[in-house]
């Protein structure tokens, strides 16, 4: 009887001992561990540094961007540089219908499904005059950055992508009255 109670003793040990690591193992609960490389400085992309006053880092010397420069936030919006020609409609518009629709509505009216559910801020009518007066640059940074509840969409699409959906969103004409 004495080696059982001694049995389930080092058992219930060794069942706590696996619990807890267990626990650890899994991110249950998280030690944060001390790196030296977060003691240093260091600089995110594009990031403004607050003690210095710096803007964003140079771009390496003589490097190409795969796509190119989107734009640099020091120049205030960019120019369209894609012609809003057929193909690139074309592609603005299914790119629309994929990925817009859903908060802005098949017209772009802020009508789309999931506006129902958003109660403080509804999602712009592209339509209208205040958004169809903005500058080509302009919509694109707000695709590219977001806006209010609106996500930043720079890591969905390509720079190519968001030319494409600022040249649709001009199409996007308030109907006359």
């Amino acid at each position: 009887m004495r080696l059982f109670k001694q049995l389930v003793n080092v058992f219930a040990v060794l069942a706590i001992l696996l619990g807890v690591m267990m626990i650890f193992s899994y991110d249950v609960i998280k030690i944060d561990w001390v790196v030296f490389m977060e003691l240093q400085p260091s600089y995110g992309t594009q990031e403004f540094d607050m003690v210095t006053g710096e803007g964003p880092l140079p771009v390496p010397a003589r490097s190409i961007p795969v796509e190119g420069a989107a734009y640099i936030l020091a120049n205030g919006p960019p120019v369209n540089p894609v012609p809003a020609d057929e193909t690139s409609l074309a592609r603005g518009a299914q790119l629309f219908e994929i990925n817009c629709v859903a908060c802005h509505g098949p017209q772009g009216k802020g009508n789309g499904t999931i506006a129902a559910f958003l109660i403080k801020k509804k999602p712009a009518d592209l339509t209208s005059p205040a958004i169809q007066s903005l500058s080509d640059g302009t919509i694109f940074m707000v695709i590219s950055n977001g806006f209010g509840l609106m996500p930043a969409l720079n890591e969905n699409f390509t720079v190519r992508e968001r030319w494409d959906l600022v040249n649709f969103v001009r199409t996007l004409k308030a109907a006359p009255q």
